[in-house]
């Protein structure tokens, strides 16, 4: 019975948590919408129809500062392409804190390792419109198991 509640309690906390501010210019952590790229929810399909977005992406505009959401754990760096394409876009971290484990994409960390307080900078959006032009530029947030990160938000 003991299991029982103490996992009913870690799910509880877990519906609970929020994500605070990721981006200084975008408190409200507004998703990105439909462009000519795609859209930014969970599970939308790719070029092609094959693949399915595994994210949330929040707008972001190129060059913002971008915040810890809540007291985290930087785990280390994190990449969104196994390729050496798109370079210039090509970094992120991967943070836990809350319970959860996830990624941020297209940030230049200030730091790869340590821990943060909410609110405090983890790095600057990188450049998106120099890969992308037009498209709405955003950090892509993603869990570490791809599970949907909507209920966080």
């Amino acid at each position: 019975m003991k299991e029982i509640f103490l996992l009913a309690a870690l799910v509880s906390v877990h519906e609970q948590v929020k994500f605070g501010t990721l981006c200084k210019g975008n408190p409200t952590n507004k998703h990105r919408k439909c462009d000519s790229f795609g859209c930014g929810n969970y599970g939308a399909r790719r070029a092609g129809g094959t693949r399915k977005h595994m994210g949330l992406d929040i707008v972001c505009t190129d060059g913002d500062t971008v915040l810890a959401p809540f007291h985290v754990k930087i785990n280390g760096p994190a990449s969104p392409y196994t390729t050496g394409v798109n370079a210039a876009i090509n970094d992120g971290l991967n943070l836990s804190g809350q319970g959860l484990c996830f990624k941020l994409f297209y940030v230049k960390p200030v730091e790869t390792s340590g821990t943060v307080e909410q609110g405090q900078e983890l790095g600057t959006m990188l450049p998106m419109q120099e890969v992308y032009p037009g498209i709405t530029s955003h950090v892509h947030v993603q869990m570490c198991n791809k599970s949907d990160p909507t209920k966080y938000f």
